[in-house]
């Protein structure tokens, strides 16, 4: 049986020195890399050869991070791909508008290259996740919330909710746990891949987002401070 071919990952970085030391850790932790200065070159690499994953910088000299996300979410051939987006910007308000456009995971610089390599096999390993046994066939209907697990949709009162593909994870584990309370750590586990106490504030970040989205069925989501979330198991029914 041949040797399954490593992971492409493209490091989209205009620092040349830094875009070097991401490509060398990313090589000896055993991906292939393809680095881009510019977010034209990028995207052109991108339509020419697919990577498994993007290392994407938010300040580019020809165009934002940000507006490169959005482009790859709007194409339905690159919407899945995932993104880490890695910045010197750290305020809350920069994390939420990274996630706002699509972005998997968000990294401040400086950081370590370890901590970058470990993130970017936690969000490859979530992307490359399969179903399992008990998703073949699992719809679960929350007075007005509806997820079919197989078709990967929410609904709320009917109507289709747009969730990413993390989005609709998180949804999904608490779901599963409805009426229990799940603590950050144990969500950043079970849905980011990551050891526990990693960052929390993803957490918090991601479920701002998915209550939103979910406009009338949002206040099923509740936060139970000092520990973490949980569906609420009270809701009424549609």
């Amino acid at each position: 049986m041949p040797a399954r071919m490593a992971e492409h990952i493209l490091v989209v970085e205009d620092e040349a020195d830094l875009a070097d030391l991401i490509a060398w850790n990313l090589r000896q932790a055993g991906y292939r890399v393809t680095t881009a200065p510019r977010a034209a070159t990028a995207l052109a690499e991108i339509r020419r050869q697919k990577p498994d994953l993007v290392v994407l910088d938010l300040m580019l000299p020809d165009m934002p991070g940000t507006e490169v996300c959005k482009r790859l979410r709007r194409d339905a051939a690159t919407e899945r791909l995932p993104v880490i987006m890695v910045t010197a910007k750290g305020e809350e308000v920069d994390r939420v508008v990274g996630f706002e456009v699509g972005a998997d995971d968000y990294v401040v610089k400086p950081f370590s290259p370890r901590e970058l390599v470990l993130r970017v096999g936690a969000v490859l390993r979530r992307a490359a996740g399969t179903p399992d046994e008990s998703e073949q066939a699992e719809v679960i209907t929350i007075g007005k919330l509806a997820i079919d697990v197989p078709r990967h949709e929410v609904r709320v009162d009917g109507d289709l909710v747009s969730l990413t593909a993390l989005e609709f994870k998180l949804l999904l584990d608490l779901a599963r746990r409805r009426g229990r309370v799940q603590p950050r750590d144990a969500l950043l586990e079970r849905v980011w891949g990551y050891a526990p106490g990693v960052e929390t504030r993803t957490v918090d970040t991601h479920v701002k987002r998915l209550r939103e989205k979910l406009g009338a069925a949002s206040d099923y989501v509740e936060t139970v401070r000092g520990v973490g979330y949980r569906l609420r198991d009270d809701v009424p029914e549609a």
